[in-house]
């Protein structure tokens, strides 16, 4: 074991306090200034990284700093995972590598291509319809119900119930931090909505020839074994709807707020991609991630001991100044390549393609059919100990 550091500062910052959840940025910059590497005081079994070169360092060196401990707080080599752990977001290589390559082949390019029509129509029945009713909450009414719809069909669930998409995933964002409040009330719905959960897994409730089926088709050819098959299909289910909903409703709210973009992007839809993609390096959904030290090791010349749990702070990384200019601005004509919104390396997002094709299509077609799209109140967030999400965002839609 590597000695006990000292030279690394040690600050007074909880991430996962209220006032850091509702705003973090103040708490970013602060760790970043301190250093490449820095401890928290209430968290002293871990090492916290809040630069971009570290965050990316280490998400990129996955046989040092492994996910199978878990990518949260907890160390499953210490204590038992409160859930059996994903065998793609909890896993390492062999078995990684294994079950990667089955989503992958289901989420590839050509089956981008293929679905794009689909999600499309999706895009313009949905956006038309809250161009119509005028005054929206462009979480409830567009950010939450698109992915609702779109990804869910599109593995194959059927449509009673997916609400339960919603709950299960911020338990599971939730339990990534400490065990306090937000995870304590998530969690009292555990039992009721993971046996909706694990059940909608089952083949017999999956539409053939969906994403879900296709796992199970895998399972038949022998790529994956049969007990493997509901546990990939609960890692789309777990992660496929949260991450996506935050993702575009942080872009209604950068665009909202940022009127002069939205008239580039007005002025040029093919922006739309990279005005998602801006988006999530500048109000990151997933805030942060854990690693686990596989051995004695140093980040940026400090030692780590095996075992050491170590936080990276991907939005922190996104706003690093060192890596872009004028982070804190929003600007759609920036090309943020190399942010950690969606992570990096191995266990970088499996679904990141659908996630940016469904932000894309819904970006595109609000750029054709609205002319100004404003805030008419205060938004509400809803804080999680992973994810940076709205509750509310209510906004105008004015026609094109």
């Amino acid at each position: 074991m590597a000695d006990p550091v000292v030279d690394i500062p040690v600050l007074g910052v909880d991430p996962y306090a209220p006032e850091n959840l509702t705003d973090p940025y103040p708490m970013h910059e602060r760790m970043r200034e301190a250093g490449p590497v820095v401890r928290l005081a209430g968290y002293p079994t871990l090492v916290a990284c809040a630069r971009h070169e570290q965050v990316h360092a280490v998400l990129n060196d996955h046989d040092t700093f492994i996910s199978g401990a878990g990518v949260g707080l907890a160390n499953f080599n210490r204590e038992t995972p409160f859930r059996p752990r994903s065998l793609i977001l909890e896993a390492d290589p062999p078995l990684h590598t294994t079950t990667r390559a089955v989503l992958s082949r289901i989420l590839s390019p050509k089956v981008m291509q293929q679905i794009r029509p689909v999600f499309a129509a999706e895009a313009e029945r949905l956006v038309d319809a809250c161009v119509q009713q005028g005054t929206i909450d462009g979480i409830g009414d567009l950010a939450q119900r698109y992915p609702l719809k779109v990804f869910p069909d599109a593995v194959g669930v059927g449509d009673d119930g997916r609400e339960n998409l919603l709950v299960y995933g911020d338990m599971v964002f939730n339990s990534m931090g400490p065990r306090n409040a937000l995870f304590e009330k998530s969690a009292a719905r555990f039992a009721s909505v993971t046996a909706w959960i694990m059940a909608h897994c089952q083949r017999e409730h999956l539409r053939p020839g969906g994403f879900g089926d296709q796992i199970w088709q895998a399972a038949d050819a022998g790529e994956i074994t049969h007990e493997q098959a509901p546990m990939l299909v609960r890692s789309f289910l777990s992660a496929g709807v949260d991450t996506t909903i935050n993702g575009l409703g942080n872009a209604l709210f950068a665009l909202a707020q940022n009127p002069d973009q939205y008239a580039k992007l007005r002025a040029d839809p093919t922006l739309a991609r990279p005005a998602f993609e801006e988006a999530l390096r500048w109000e990151s959904t997933a805030q942060t991630f854990f690693r686990t030290a596989a051995r004695d090791t140093t980040i940026a010349g400090h030692a780590v001991a095996e075992d050491t749990k170590v936080l990276c702070m991907l939005a922190a990384a996104n706003r690093d100044p060192r890596k872009w200019p004028d982070p804190d601005r929003y600007d759609i004509e920036r090309r943020p390549t190399g942010h950690m919104a969606l992570g990096s390396g191995i266990h970088g997002c499996v679904g990141q393609a659908v996630a940016r094709l469904e932000g894309e299509l819904i970006l595109s077609v609000i750029a054709r059919r609205v002319a100004r799209i404003e805030p008419t109140g205060p938004h509400t967030r809803r804080l999680n100990n992973t994810l940076r999400a709205l509750d509310t965002l209510p906004l105008r839609l004015t026609p094109a």
